[in-house]
């Protein structure tokens, strides 16, 4: 590698697959891995039964975040980050984002509780139905967080959902 008088480095030569690297090295272990990923969505609610200010209709700016578990494949990636960021656009984001969520979830007070719940089985079907992962990874779904505001959230995990 060169450098510069700003600290930072070119490589002098990029390795090359076949060349540099072995496909065999690509996947350094087989050890179970958590790949998280984060999103965001923007609706409307209101709370039933609820004697407070939520009551009201009103708004949150949500963030999800979703764990999702596996053993990396032969080139080392466990579930690409452009998989889970697919999903949620075709299969969960439509139902969330810029919605009234009274309306688009099935009928539910739509309390983040609730809500997380929804979206960690959403998730999960979509990921045993994804033509992608590969069986002998176990790829699943291993806790999701629903934050209503950024110091508030729901959280839900797989151990929880199968007791």
């Amino acid at each position: 590698m060169t450098g510069n008088l700003f600290g930072f480095r070119i490589v002098d030569k990029l390795q090359k697959i076949d060349e540099d690297i072995k496909r065999t090295e690509l996947k350094y272990h087989n050890k179970r891995v958590l790949v998280s990923k984060e999103f965001t969505f923007d609706s409307a609610h209101h709370l039933h039964a609820y004697e407070g200010k939520c009551k009201n209709l009103h708004g949150h700016t949500y963030k999800v975040v979703f764990g999702v578990s596996g053993r990396p494949n032969e080139i080392g990636l466990t579930i690409d980050f452009g998989t889970l960021k697919d999903i949620w656009k075709a299969d969960i984001e439509i139902h969330l984002d810029h919605r009234y969520l009274n309306e688009t979830l099935p009928p539910m007070n739509t309390t983040a509780e609730n809500m997380v719940v929804w979206i960690f089985e959403k998730m999960e079907e979509s990921l045993s139905n994804h033509p992608e992962l590969n069986k002998e990874q176990e790829v699943r779904l291993e806790f999701v967080k629903l934050y209503e505001t950024p110091t508030s959230y729901a959280e839900v995990k797989r151990e929880w959902i199968y007791e």
